[in-house]
Parts: C-alpha cells; sequence; structure tokens
C-alpha cells in the first residue's frame, strides 16, 4: 500500500474514532430491511430530520411483513415530513415483493437487490455493505467529497468512475467495509461543515433543484393536506390557496396516475 493511502486510511479512521456518529439508529443493526429503510429516507434528505422519522417508522413498521399488510395511505402519512413521497410508495412495493415474492427472504447479490422496486446500484451497495458487511465500492455525496478533497483537490469535471478507482484499491486494506463506508461518511459530513462542499466540481453531482414553487413543493403539500383530511378539488384548493391553482390541477392528475392519492366520485383521499 502506498504511503499516501496508507496516511489517507489512517485519517478517516482517525476521525471516526474520534468523532463517528456511531449513535445513529441505522448504525446498529445489520438487518437489510431498516437499512433499506434508512437509505431510502438519507436520499436527499439531512440526517437530523431522518433520525425521529426512521424510529416512527421502525416503531409501526418493524420489518417487511408488517409495511407489506400497511396501506399505501398509512405508509404516506408516516413519512410526512421527509418528502419525495414517492419513496415511501417504492419502499412500501419493496415490502410487498419481499413478503409475497420471496417468503421474507432478503436478497444478497448486488443483480437481486437492484430487482426490487426502486433500489439503484447506490442502494444496492449500500444494502450489501452495511447489512452484509460486503466489501462493494460505492459512491455517494460525502464518499465522493472526501475523495475530492484528499485526491483531487486542485480537478474540476471529475468523474465518479476516477474515483471508484480509489474506493476499489483502498477497500482492499479494510477490515470492515460497514464501519469504513461509516466513517466515510461521517468524514465526509465534517468536511462540508469546515472546507465546504467540493461536489460541484465532479462530473456525476446533480445540484437539488430549488424546493419553494416546484412540483415537488405542490405534490408534498397535496400528500400532506390529505393525509390530515380528505376533501373535494374545492376543499383542497381552498386549504392550498397559496399555491398555484393550474400547478394543483397539473399535479393532482399525476399523482392520480401515480396511485400516490385516489379519488371517490368526487374527493381526493391517500389510498386505503
Amino acid at each position: 500500500m502506498q504511503k499516501r493511502d496508507r496516511a489517507f486510511i489512517t485519517t478517516v479512521k482517525n476521525h471516526y474514532d474520534q468523532q463517528g456518529r456511531q449513535h445513529l439508529p441505522w448504525r446498529k443493526t445489520t438487518n437489510p430491511y431498516r437499512i433499506l429503510v434508512s437509505e431510502v429516507m438519507l436520499q436527499q434528505t439531512q440526517v437530523d430530520r431522518v433520525i425521529p422519522k426512521y424510529q416512527a417508522f421502525i416503531r409501526a413498521f418493524p420489518n417487511a411483513k408488517r409495511l407489506a399488510a400497511a396501506t399505501l395511505g398509512d405508509v404516506l402519512t408516516l413519512w410526512q415530513g421527509l418528502g419525495y413521497n414517492r419513496r415511501a410508495k417504492l419502499l412500501w412495493q419493496c415490502a410487498q415483493v419481499i413478503t409475497s415474492e420471496r417468503s421474507g427472504r432478503w436478497p444478497k447479490t448486488y443483480t437481486e437487490l437492484q430487482q426490487l422496486p426502486g433500489v439503484g446500484p447506490y442502494t444496492a451497495a449500500a444494502v450489501l455493505a452495511f447489512a452484509y458487511n460486503e466489501a462493494v465500492p460505492l459512491i455517494e455525496t460525502n464518499v465522493r467529497t472526501v475523495y475530492l478533497h484528499h485526491f483531487f483537490a486542485d480537478d474540476t469535471d471529475v468523474t465518479d468512475a476516477e474515483i471508484l478507482v480509489l474506493v476499489t484499491r483502498h477497500l482492499e486494506h479494510i477490515d470492515s467495509a460497514r464501519c469504513w463506508y461509516a466513517a466515510l461518511m461521517d468524514y465526509g459530513t465534517h468536511l462540508k461543515k469546515t472546507h465546504g462542499n467540493p461536489n460541484s466540481r465532479a462530473r456525476n453531482y446533480t445540484k437539488q433543484s430549488t424546493f419553494k414553487g416546484s412540483d415537488r413543493q405542490v405534490r408534498g403539500a397535496i400528500i400532506r393536506t390529505l393525509s390530515e383530511a380528505a376533501g373535494t378539488d374545492s376543499a383542497l384548493k381552498k386549504r392550498l390557496s397559496h399555491l398555484n391553482e393550474m400547478t394543483i390541477d397539473v399535479q393532482l392528475d399525476r399523482l392520480l396516475r401515480e396511485a400516490l392519492i385516489s379519488k371517490t366520485k368526487q374527493t381526493y383521499h391517500l389510498p386505503s
């Protein structure tokens, strides 16, 4: 192992030993269902917002069987505050696949995990690493931050492929993939706070779009409002009077087509 690599690994591990977030609830389990719940919740959502939602979700749905048996409306209601409600539906669909098609058995390979609804390359790799301690290469915003800071400080347009070469090389010298990735993610969070976010220098980085006035805001507001009470078109628009009516109409139609909301006669409500 090169001297620079050895020093890098030592730096990351030392930070984790001294300032690591071992208290995070998903760090205390190797259950693939609970790991998947945490990974889906953490997508584009801050850790502090996820912690109480994760804990409430696991209390309500401690396993895939319980989640699959719930109504989508119940799942969406509990999901409120996290945004990106489509994630909740995909997680619910994953639980149904595990329960009805796999007899409760969780996939243990990269390919099989990606066959679950909404599970892409990163999420599949994260479940393998954190649930099964598999040394699979993965990259997300905090991992990218660490490698950009240490190995590409003067570069722009850095690709994830370039970073993954280093990730893969370092995994060969790591005893526990689970702890290593936790350490990288915690160190990346630290670097963002102390040195700023270098991800704009990465080719594969996509900046999150502005929330205010977006379709995402309207969709979230509709589902949040319906989680409180069903309503007719006019009643719903009255409760959402701060939003554009034409946009509400467009998103109501989209949400119906995506089965994230339902309509009985003239009343909109969450799926039962």
